[in-house]
C-alpha cells in the first residue's frame, strides 16, 4: 500500500459517509484521497461499474454491498440506496459510496448528498475521473483540441424511464447543441445512438461527422470504433456497454493518438 501519512488526508469518521468517485475502470486512475477511503471503510456501497481489482483494495474486515444499477435488469431503487447509507452510518459505521466514474457526472451523487443532508449525516464528495475524461483519454481522443473545439457538452443518452431523451421538460434541446456544441460526449446512450444521431442529422450535423464508440474504455477489453454519425446506429449494434461516444472532429484523432492499443 502506498504510504501517504505524510499528506495529512481527512479520516473517514464514524457515522460519516463519503460519495467517492473510482474512475472509468482502470485502478490505477484512482485518488489518492479514493484510495485513503477505500483503507478506512467499514462498509463499502459499491456500483456495478466499479471494477473488482478496487474492491480489493479494501480491508479483509470491511463489508462489500452491491447497489448496482445496470439497464434492463433488476436493479437496486435510487431512493433504497440512500436510506441504506443513512442507516448505516446512523450505525455508526464508516461508509464508503463507491461508484464508477465521477459520483456528480450522471452518477446521481448529488441526490444522495441531498439524502445524506436532509438526515443530517455528515458526507464528503471526492471526485473521481469522468469516462469523458478518462475514457476517451485511453482512446487518444482529447475532449478539447485547439483549433478543433472550445466547448463541449455531456449528455445522459436516456432519461429517467430509459427512454431517449427528447419530448421532457429538462431533455437536451438537440436543434440548439447541433448548431453550438462542436463536440458532444454521450454517456448511456448505445441503445439510442441512432435516434439521437438522426435528430442531430435534422438539425444539421453532417452525416458524416466523425463519431467515436468507446467500449469498456481503459480495461483491458477496451475497443474503440470510429464511424459517422449517419453509420452509428449499426456500429453501436455491435459494440458491448459500457461505452462512451464522442461526436465531433477530436474523434478523428484517435488514429494517431491510440496510445493504448497493445499495451
Amino acid at each position: 500500500m502506498i504510504d501517504h501519512s505524510h499528506l495529512n488526508l481527512p479520516p473517514l469518521q464514524p457515522g460519516h459517509v463519503w460519495l467517492v468517485g473510482a474512475g472509468p475502470g482502470d485502478p490505477g486512475l484512482l485518488s489518492v484521497l479514493a484510495l485513503h477511503a477505500l483503507q478506512q471503510a467499514d462498509v463499502i456501497v459499491y456500483d456495478a461499474l466499479v471494477d473488482p481489482r478496487i474492491l480489493g483494495l479494501a480491508r479483509p474486515s470491511t463489508v462489500l454491498e452491491d447497489a448496482g444499477k445496470r439497464g434492463g435488469r433488476p436493479s437496486p431503487r435510487q431512493p433504497d440506496i440512500s436510506a441504506r447509507l443513512i442507516a448505516l452510518a446512523r450505525e455508526g459505521k464508516r461508509v464508503l459510496r463507491l461508484k464508477g466514474g465521477d459520483p456528480c457526472v450522471f452518477g446521481r451523487g448529488g441526490e444522495e448528498a441531498l439524502a445524506l443532508a436532509e438526515a443530517g449525516v455528515p458526507f464528503r464528495i471526492v471526485p473521481g475521473i469522468t469516462a469523458a475524461i478518462g475514457g476517451l483519454a485511453y482512446a487518444g481522443i482529447p475532449l478539447t483540441h485547439r483549433g478543433i473545439n472550445s466547448a463541449v457538452t455531456l449528455i445522459t443518452g436516456h432519461n429517467s424511464d430509459g427512454a431517449v431523451p427528447g419530448e421532457e421538460d429538462s431533455a437536451p434541446d438537440w436543434a440548439a447543441l447541433a448548431r453550438g456544441s462542436p463536440v458532444i460526449v454521450l454517456y448511456m446512450a448505445l441503445t439510442h445512438l441512432g435516434d439521437i444521431a438522426d435528430r442531430l442529422i435534422a438539425a444539421g450535423r453532417a452525416p458524416n461527422e466523425a463519431v467515436a464508440i468507446v467500449s469498456k474504455a481503459t480495461t483491458a477489453e477496451q475497443r474503440v470504433v470510429i464511424t459517422s454519425l449517419a453509420g452509428a446506429a449499426s456500429a453501436a449494434a455491435n459494440v458491448e456497454s459500457p461505452a462512451i461516444i464522442a461526436i465531433g472532429e477530436v474523434a478523428r484523432l484517435h488514429e494517431s493518438l491510440d496510445w493504448f492499443r497493445g499495451m
